[in-house]
């Protein structure tokens, strides 16, 4: 480099540090709302993954400045109980719980959670009940429900719900119908009463700035957070991941109208196959006469049960169900959370720092769901 071009370097970096700060200064204004709600440095919530957001992994992604979500699962209340207190040994740092609202130990649940001063408890898994809404906020907590439409996000901030998170279905595990940016354009511009979260798809930073600009509150971020050093997930489902394209990530496939299968996102695999052929085995018992109907049902339901469990902690990617989003294309090798948190936030400070120079992005901000994932 000449002298030069050292001098102008020089004078450059006071002018380069100054539009970093004010990207910053931008970024953290779009999503201050989000932040102020959460209690975090950024307003980046982690997915609730069932065997994967445990203690390890939430107190990881909180004490990085983002906020852990414990998947409370099929959990018990005394295991949830136990998982909230190592998770609050690990971190001092505000972190949430998800509980499932077909729990049948819902209420008891909420109650844990309200006894170790969980500030925030996410309830998704199907609409939750009003009773279940009270019982939190009457509890001094902050309730988050799921919303797939504008009209029940609306009758759920009636009921309660202090901020709202709208999931497309580029996510992984169960989803709904809708893509992510659809969901943000009927949502967003229309539902300011509370914060609105938005997930699905999300795995750079550009994506997580289009949202925020939209007038999201913040985002929820699960499959990119899978193979982060401090997830306990198996090397074999982190390998799967870092291997996989966004096309590996399908639905679950139904065969027939009259056995509904719930659907979940997850990466195809020797399973996947088995799963349609013995839909067509039960289907074809129950045209015979061998099976009533609702044994049938219960038969397609019972293929993967325990599937989750045995690909995320004993490894088994072949027999296992490997949940994923379609942003596992994004997944490259495992990270550090703090390192996978810093490049999201760095994605989108570029955006706006480019701007700011008048130079434009380089890759332009992301379209929400519909970007390459």
């Amino acid at each position: 480099m000449t002298a030069g071009a050292v001098a102008r370097a020089e004078d450059a970096s006071p002018a380069r540090d100054c539009g970093r700060r004010a990207a910053r200064d931008t970024l953290n204004r779009l999503w201050e709302r989000g932040r102020r709600f959460l209690g975090t440095e950024l307003a980046i919530m982690g997915g609730a993954m069932t065997w994967v957001s445990e203690r390890n992994l939430v107190a990881a992604i909180s004490n990085a400045g983002g906020f852990g979500v414990i998947a409370s699962g099929s959990m018990s209340p005394n295991l949830l109980s136990a998982e909230i207190a190592a998770t609050a040994a690990l971190t001092r740092c505000p972190f949430g719980v998800n509980l499932i609202t077909m729990h049948p130990q819902l209420a008891e649940l909420i109650d844990v959670c309200l006894e170790h001063s969980v500030r925030h408890i996410v309830l998704a898994g199907g609409i939750p009940p009003s009773a279940a809404i009270a019982r939190i906020r009457d509890g001094g907590a902050h309730p988050l429900c799921f919303a797939p439409a504008l009209v029940l996000a609306r009758k759920l901030v009636r009921s309660g719900a202090e901020a709202i998170v709208i999931e497309g279905n580029e996510a992984g595990g169960h989803i709904g119908p809708v893509s992510t940016a659809v969901l943000a354009q009927e949502v967003l511009p229309h539902l300011d009463e509370v914060p609105v979260f938005v997930a699905g798809g999300i795995g750079r930073g550009e994506a997580i700035l289009s949202y925020l600009e939209m007038g999201g509150s913040g985002v929820q971020l699960g499959t990119r957070f899978v193979c982060a050093y401090e997830s306990i997930a198996h090397p074999n489902f982190k390998r799967a991941f870092v291997r996989a394209s966004a096309r590996d990530a399908v639905p679950s496939v139904q065969l027939d109208v009259r056995f509904p299968v719930i659907p979940v996102r997850a990466l195809a695999n020797p399973a996947t196959e088995r799963f349609a052929a013995s839909q067509r085995e039960v289907i074809a018992r129950f045209s015979r006469g061998e099976l009533s109907q609702k044994d049938a049902q219960l038969e397609i339901e019972h293929f993967w049960a325990g599937a989750l469990r045995r690909a995320v902690i004993d490894g088994d990617v072949e027999a296992g169900s490997l949940m994923a989003g379609q942003s596992v294309g994004l997944v490259t090798r495992e990270q550090s959370t703090v390192e996978i948190l810093d490049e999201l936030v760095d994605q989108a400070l570029a955006v706006i720092e480019a701007r700011q120079w008048g130079g434009g992005s380089r890759h332009g901000a992301a379209q929400g769901g519909d970007a390459p994932q």
